[in-house]
């Protein structure tokens, strides 16, 4: 009995592990994008003269451009 719990034990689901890193890096690419909208509406905002509305509808605009490009 105790030889085949090990068995099973060391075997690996291989279409979860394939789908727990496909939203891993679903995961990573959005953050990536968010930081990246975020960062750039913020310097928009305080540098471009854009202001908090300026600097929100460009985080928005450029959300929608990631969605619509990745």
């Amino acid at each position: 009995m105790a030889k085949r719990a090990a068995k099973t034990a060391n075997a690996m689901d291989y279409s979860e592990h394939e789908k727990t890193y496909d939203a891993f890096l679903k995961l990573f690419v959005w953050g990536t994008a968010g930081c990246v909208a975020l960062l750039v509406a913020m310097a928009f905002g305080f540098f471009g003269g854009g202001g908090l509305i300026g600097g929100g509808l460009l985080f928005i605009v450029l959300l929608a451009t990631f969605y619509f490009a990745l």
